[in-house]
């Protein structure tokens, strides 16, 4: 699940950021696609301003400061040439007809949370659609969501109407980045990947063509968008998800003492492999001498249930956690627990910047895919001891996650035990430091056999990225891409169309 870690772990006891302040040590450059060339002549804004007017930012109008950032404040480095506060379909494809040809990087934004910040591109446009966010759950119980909206308002618009969607924890991520990647999240076992759950898809294509992608329509489209990656055959403006009747939940945290990862991860490893679908459990090992772990998870179910399953892992690590959090919630209340948010209104689960209290950050993570075998846990442990301020975060699937085989969608991983990520806080004089600790651990997560990688934890310098993530679709979303994108338009440095 794409997270805002840094607050959730914060929430719950971890570690806290570091302040960020100045630009970062590192921008990514625009992206020509391969076989284009940069053009003479930048694209005609006044020309797209005639139809966005205000909604059109441009590096000197006021508000370009902000409407050009996206969450992670280390890539506040990178300048787009043009930020478009789309409103509908018609508005991206005026935003493609005006810049497509002219050799700049255009990216779609919804919630900004991109890890590198591809979504908002050096000297590109960004075609920003936070102004498409209106939700629809109709009497079926299908939700028709704008790609603009955040995962908060996604949860309470579907719990007013008793429903729920499975998907990520950080409340301020947007539908669009999450559901296209996949959709890892905290009810992912009992009723599977977000992008599991979709049921069509409304998007615009390189060629400014409206289609809609479903099991009936453009179906190798509609393949490729459940897994393959945000941003790589077009800009949605509009999904629809079928929705389940939403359950009472229980949420919990067991906090460990120090000193017990290798006996809590080793037991966590075996215990989720074998759970009921209705529980989901996170075992978030925290850097250190020594290192120090937690269990965090929700079950579909009272408390009775969660506890009973808690029992089992207590006796089977051996060591009793310092704390120990069970609680009922319904649906919202899950979510707003899981955000990190759960004592505030919806309207303060958004970002500062909206009135809300959720802050930017300044981080770097990457992943791995963990099985189906387990890693030796004291291994895991070795790779912890000593890294301190740097947070593993294992995330359980199996269940119904598993269900579909791995060509079904283009998600690949469905046999992981768990996705890993390895999250460090990090300011632009700590940057690099914190990018080759990271990386190390990842590496290390691969030479104990978790080799595959999550396109929602994007990162540029892992190694054969392309099948790291996609396996062997790959071959597939390739054709996919070139058949709606032959010309790269929507090209950037870790784009299906770049991949090797």
């Amino acid at each position: 699940m794409t997270i805002d870690r840094r607050r959730f772990l914060a929430t719950l006891g971890a570690a806290t950021a570091l302040a960020v302040r100045g630009a970062p040590a590192r921008a990514l450059t625009a992206f020509p696609p391969r076989d284009r060339g940069w053009a003479d002549a930048p694209p005609d804004w006044q020309a797209l301003r005639q139809r966005l007017g205000s909604r059109l930012v441009l590096p000197a109008d006021p508000g370009y400061g902000s409407a050009r950032l996206g969450y992670n404040k280390l890539n506040d480095g990178q300048l787009p040439a043009a930020v478009a506060r789309c409103v509908s379909a018609d508005d991206v494809r005026a935003c493609l007809d005006v810049a497509r040809g002219h050799g700049i990087p255009i990216a779609a934004r919804a919630g900004g949370h991109g890890y590198l910040g591809y979504s908002v591109p050096d000297r590109g446009l960004v075609i920003d659609l936070r102004g498409m966010a209106d939700i629809v759950v109709r009497p079926d119980g299908t939700a028709e969501v704008g790609a603009g909206a955040r995962l908060i308002e996604v949860y309470a618009a579907l719990a007013q109407a008793g429903r729920l969607l499975p998907g990520g924890s950080c409340p301020t991520v947007g539908i669009s980045g999450l559901a296209l990647g996949g959709g890892i999240g905290v009810l992912a076992r009992k009723y599977g990947l977000t992008c599991d759950r979709l049921a069509s898809a409304e998007l615009v294509t390189a060629d400014s063509r409206a289609l809609t992608a479903s099991p009936t329509e453009e179906t190798g489209l509609y393949w490729a968008l459940r897994g393959g990656g945000g941003g790589n055959f077009g800009v949605v403006t509009r999904f629809a998800f079928a929705t389940a009747p939403a359950p009472g939940l229980t949420v919990f945290v067991l906090a460990f003492p120090a000193g017990s990862v290798t006996q809590v991860l080793g037991a966590w490893q075996r215990w989720v492999a074998g759970a009921p679908y209705e529980l989901w459990a996170s075992c978030q090992v925290s850097g250190g001498t020594p290192p120090s772990c937690r269990v965090v998870g929700c079950w579909v179910g009272d408390p009775s249930g969660a506890n009973a399953l808690l029992d089992r892992l207590v006796r089977a690590a051996g060591t009793t956690p310092g704390s120990r959090t069970v609680t009922a919630k319904d649906y919202l209340g899950a979510m707003k627990f899981m955000a990190g948010c759960s004592n505030d209104t919806i309207a303060q689960c958004h970002p500062t910047w909206e009135g809300g209290v959720l802050p930017r950050a300044g981080f770097v993570a990457v992943s791995r895919m963990l099985g189906p075998a387990p890693l030796d846990p004291a291994k895991v442990t070795g790779l912890m001891a000593g890294r301190s301020g740097v947070d593993l975060l294992l995330d359980s699937l199996g269940g119904a996650v598993g269900e579909p085989a791995p060509d079904d969608t283009a998600f690949p991983h469905r046999d992981s035990l768990a996705s890993a990520q390895v999250y460090a806080s990090a300011t632009p004089l700590s940057e690099d430091r914190a990018r080759a600790t990271v990386d190390a651990v990842r590496d290390g997560l691969a030479g104990l056999g978790a080799r595959g990688a999550y396109v929602n934890y994007i990162d540029d310098s892992l190694p054969d990225w392309g099948r790291a993530y996609y396996g062997g679709n790959l071959p597939r979303l390739k054709e996919v891409a070139r058949r709606y994108d032959p010309d790269g338009v929507f090209a950037f440095p870790q784009s299906v169309t770049a991949a090797p």
